[in-house]
């Protein structure tokens, strides 16, 4: 956005200095072609009262020296002409046709005027500046002097000008560029530090705030009312996570005390009533597991991670080996799949029960007789835990939705759980800085990585 904005600036000045330039180069060329210009026709004018009163003829010597000495002294070239546009006299360098810009002249001054201010000679037209000027007498137009100046020296003027002005106009260029940094760099200051806290909080930290602002008023409006807002959707979350774990732990006493009175009741009931009682005592230990389930949630949605650099291999195959008893009640294999140590950045508790609640939905949706892989590896940055497994899985439309709080797949309803592990995992990953991922696996079946940052051995 800096580069677009001094982008933007720069390209203003440059067409402001174009704007301002140009006229200006022109008006240089004008002033040193008009001050050529009138000199020239104030000498071609002084020639044309000398030739007035001298005779016409061979006999005219003293106009003839003078100009030549004229032309030895200035480099021009001159020619006294008659109306029958013979040469009367002229110096060496006169043109020998009379075409072009003498001709016009010619007209001018046999009409009895003196010559018009010439076109613009820019530096790269190499061209003469020619001025004629009309000799008369007792009233009547009896010649022409033709002055034929070369214009190097003033176009060499003119391109110095040119060359000063160009270098004035790149020094403000460079000037304003330099200027247009510092305002570029003033205004989005505040836009960066807002960008950068914006990230963070994406990450899940709520309890970073933008620095003070140092730009424009209107961006120091906004970070102070962007502060505000995240405070308060940090107070209002910090509130709600309270909420949650609070009712969970309060509820699991009356819970509890439930569960005890129903296996009282259970001695005195009649015969015929186990059945009855088996969907209570289903339903209170499903409850059980969701207030459980929603004050790990609270507890992982604290943050506070203690990430330490741990090998990530060992931690796993501590949490497969609990998970042993499980499989092997339903006749499930777990294959293992890493070699030596894999060192990780994250905090073993969290990924322990990150990894445990991702294993138990392996286990708990895929059938007998199958085998639910556990694979770690270095990928790039990160150490990867997948876990594969072998059941039904789910349709693109759902597994979209795998991690969203509650949500339990409609063909699944009858499978226990909460709807919370993979969004308790998730959650407990993204505290430390890692991410969990749900795709469908080859086959059938779902695989679920687990992402920590890798630690260099």
């Amino acid at each position: 956005m800096r580069a677009r904005l001094i982008l933007v600036l720069n390209t203003l000045v440059i067409c402001s200095l174009l704007a301002l330039g140009v006229p200006l180069a022109t008006s240089i060329v004008r002033q040193h072609q008009d001050a050529l210009f009138q000199d020239r026709l104030d000498d071609t004018a002084r020639f044309a009262a000398r030739a007035m009163g001298a005779p016409i003829g061979a006999s005219s010597l003293d106009v003839g020296s003078e100009l030549t000495r004229y032309h030895q002294l200035y480099g021009v070239s001159v020619a006294v002409i008659d109306r029958q546009r013979s040469t009367w006299v002229s110096t060496p360098g006169y043109p020998d046709n009379e075409t072009g810009d003498i001709a016009v002249g010619l007209r001018q001054a046999f009409a009895g005027r003196h010559s018009a201010e010439p076109r613009t000679i820019w530096p790269w037209d190499d061209r003469p500046l020619v001025v004629t000027a009309p000799v008369t007498r007792n009233g009547d137009v009896i010649g022409a002097v033709v002055t034929v100046s070369p214009t190097d020296r003033m176009r060499s003027a003119v391109a110095r000008n040119w060359a000063l002005l160009a270098a004035a106009e790149a020094v403000a260029v460079l000037l304003f560029l330099a200027l247009a940094h510092l305002l570029a760099t003033w205004v989005l200051r505040p836009v960066r530090a807002l960008d950068a806290v914006t990230h963070t909080i994406a990450t899940g930290r709520l309890d970073v705030r933008a620095p003070a602002a140092t730009g424009p008023p209107e961006l120091r409006r906004l970070t102070t009312s962007f502060n505000e807002m995240v405070q308060k959707v940090e107070a209002t979350m910090e509130r709600q996570r309270a909420f949650v774990a609070d009712a969970s732990h309060q509820l699991r006493n009356p819970l509890s005390a439930v569960m005890l009175r129903l296996e009282g009741l259970a001695l005195s009931l009649p015969p015929g009533s186990e059945e009855e009682l088996q969907d209570l005592r289903h339903e209170a230990q499903r409850l059980t597991r969701v207030l459980d389930d929603l004050l790990e949630l609270a507890l992982a949605e604290e943050g506070g991670p203690e990430v330490e650099a741990i090998d990530v291999a060992v931690l796993v195959d501590e949490r497969v080996t609990a998970w042993q008893v499980v499989a092997d009640q339903r006749a499930i294999e777990v294959r293992r799949s890493w070699e030596g140590p894999v060192l990780g950045a994250a905090d073993p508790t969290g990924i322990g029960s990150a990894f445990d609640a991702v294993i138990d939905n392996a286990l708990k949706f895929s059938p007998e007789g199958s085998a639910v892989t556990v694979e770690i590896a270095a990928v790039g940055d990160d150490v990867e835990i997948r876990v594969i497994d072998e059941g039904s899985g789910l349709p693109p439309e759902e597994l979209a939705r795998i991690g969203d709080r509650f949500w339990r797949s409609p063909g699944h309803q009858n499978v226990d759980g909460s709807g919370l592990g993979i969004s308790v995992a998730r959650t407990l990953l993204e505290a430390s800085g890692g991410r969990l991922e749900v795709a469908a696996a080859e086959g059938a079946g779902l695989r679920v990585t687990m992402a920590v940052p890798a630690v260099n051995a």
